[in-house]
């Protein structure tokens, strides 16, 4: 037996099969937690009995897809999920999309339907993570700790922490095989959708699995809008497509964009959005985290921040002063694409093609 085989067979049972050991084409480890498939039924306060969307890809319904249990680093221009790292910080969407896909066929940017699944899970289940939201600690438990990465934030407080160097209850399972750091430590760049003039666009299914075979350039026509009744379109179709827009001091979910013109960027606590008189907020809304499915529900705080104006692209989790606003639910559609930042990395996923 190899040493790889030794070393993944060791990894799969110590931990119960809930980590595994992909090579990528140049034979290098990274150790992901595999997500069976789920139904929104199994997900969603009244869901359907529909696969939720993170489960098909180019049409064909897959049993799993696999997300790396630690957010990643980046080695000669390709990431990894590894323990006890400092997580890769100032890279911008692009440069996050191409370290993952360099890997090979299959691996991809971590997409907005592969996040929202994992978290809708954890709120299902009772096993909300926490993290370091709180220079190094978390806001609500603070003798909960992680390992400081030696990038401190002002030479006085903790910053980003070492990758799952933190308790169990930093993995979205509640155990140290879980899925570590989604709350806090670095934001997360995601795929497969965006806010454009205030319209959410997505890219169909979980198609933004498909890594470089998925055109989700700023021009690309494979972008969608989303009607009310939560079928597809093209985003040329303003009106009757769900928008976000600030009314009434809060973030709320319309069919059309009326009033928002600022690009201060606005923020709402998740279970506070507002959503327009008349309007029934479809499934695809609640499996994708774009509203919540029990609003004014118990979200743990986490918030919401939107920019009205051009192209803005998913960042999630929070970071390590972000507070009670950081988590699972935590998505901000503010900032371009072109953006870096020290408390902004990425982590990568895998789907068998």
């Amino acid at each position: 037996m190899s040493n790889y085989d030794q070393y993944a067979a060791a990894v799969d049972a110590l931990s119960g099969g809930k980590n595994v050991v992909l090579l990528d084409d140049m034979g290098l480890p990274s150790i992901y937690c595999p997500i069976n498939k789920l139904k929104n039924s199994e997900l969603i306060a009244g869901g359907s009995e529909n696969t939720h969307l993170a489960f098909n890809v180019a049409d064909v319904e897959k049993s799993r897809f696999f997300y790396s249990k630690y957010q990643n680093v980046i080695i000669n221009g390709r990431a990894y999920s590894l323990p006890h790292r400092d997580p890769a910080a100032n890279v911008n969407w692009d440069q996050a999309r191409k370290a993952c896909e360099e890997k090979g066929a299959g691996f991809h940017l971590g997409t907005m339907a592969e996040w929202a699944a994992i978290a809708l899970w954890c709120r299902k289940n009772g096993t909300m993570p926490r993290g370091n939201n709180n220079y190094g600690r978390d806001h609500s438990s603070t003798h909960e700790k992680g390992q400081e990465s030696g990038k401190d934030w002002d030479g006085v407080r903790t910053g980003r922490t070492f990758t799952g160097s933190g308790p169990a209850t930093w993995g979205h399972d509640w155990t140290q095989f879980g899925i570590q750091d989604m709350n806090g430590n670095v934001l997360e760049w995601l795929a497969g959708s965006r806010l454009v003039d205030g319209q959410i666009q997505i890219i169909p299914y979980n198609n933004a699995a498909l890594g470089s075979k998925c055109d989700m350039s700023a021009s690309s026509t494979l972008w969608k809008a989303i009607k009310a009744d939560g079928s597809l379109c093209d985003p040329e179709t303003k009106t009757g497509t769900l928008h976000f827009d600030w009314i009434s001091n809060k973030i709320t979910l319309t069919d059309a964009i009326d009033s928002f013109t600022t690009d201060e960027g606005e923020y709402t606590e998740f279970s506070q959005l507002g959503f327009k008189s008349g309007l029934t907020v479809p499934e695809i809304a609640k499996a994708l985290l774009i509203f919540p499915d029990e609003p004014g529900g118990d979200y743990s705080g986490d918030g919401k921040w939107i920019d009205c104006v051009g192209e803005r692209l998913p960042i999630a989790g929070g970071f390590w002063y972000r507070g009670s606003g950081a988590g699972v639910f935590y998505v901000d559609l503010s900032i371009p694409r072109s953006y870096s930042g020290w408390h902004l990395g990425f982590r990568s996923a895998y789907c068998e093609l």
